[in-house]
């Protein structure tokens, strides 16, 4: 059974959209497969097992941890995302681990080392990957820009506007987003404090922008975000 859904989940994904049936056969023997429950933890960076994971179903967070022990929120893994050793290469210098944030997700991974090899014989599953994981870097590296030039409330709008437009269930002009992210995970990726974040929240309430509980957010009408 598992054989069979690690097949479609591989099939299924862009990145592996050149192998043939037997190059994709030959995946699955080498691919792990996981389901994980909501809270918790399924990666971490100082592994001595480097691995790649894909996420098939779910939300997960990755969180950096530095030198004083400070948690921030790195990135949110959607589904299709890769996450884990991405460049290939262990960096010891890297405190980081994934958390899972929805009630189940499904994760197929693959050992690093059989991973080097496959894109080894296949170039044209190299290319992809390359392309892949340079689309990731410049999405980070555009996240990170956008912080350091935007104050913390114009930061929360193009957020909301980005998870509603990722994940939004939309009818018209009004948006509802499936809310797995507490108040504190939200200040974390704009990078502002929980007090603020709520701040900013409260006040798209009271101008009846949005309305915000722990299941969903609530977006009345997303052009005047």
């Amino acid at each position: 059974m598992y054989e069979e859904l690690k097949y479609w989940y591989l099939r299924d994904h862009k990145l592996f959209k050149t192998l043939s049936l037997g190059q994709i056969k030959e995946l699955c023997i080498i691919t792990g497969f996981k389901k994980a429950n909501k809270g918790e933890i399924i990666y971490f960076s100082s592994s001595d097992v480097p691995r790649i994971f894909l996420l098939k179903k779910g939300n997960i967070k990755i969180v950096s941890v530095d030198e004083d022990g400070n948690e921030n929120i790195k990135d949110i893994i959607q589904k299709g995302d890769l996450f884990g050793e991405l460049t290939l290469e262990a960096d010891e210098q890297i405190n980081e681990y994934a958390k899972v944030l929805s009630d189940d997700v499904v994760i197929c991974s693959f050992l690093m080392s059989d991973f080097e090899n496959l894109l080894l014989r296949n170039p044209a599953l190299a290319l992809s990957y390359t392309k892949f994981v340079g689309l990731k870097m410049k999405s980070i590296k555009n996240s990170y820009s956008n912080l350091i030039s935007k104050d913390a409330r114009t930061r929360m709008i193009q957020f909301l506007k980005e998870w509603a437009e990722k994940e939004g269930v939309k009818l018209g002009n009004s948006v509802r987003i499936e809310n797995y992210l507490t108040q504190n995970d939200i200040a974390q990726i704009i990078c502002t404090s929980r007090q603020t974040a709520t701040q900013l929240i409260n006040e798209l309430e009271t101008n009846q922008i949005l309305v915000y509980n722990r299941k969903e957010i609530f977006i009345q009408d997303i052009t005047k975000l």
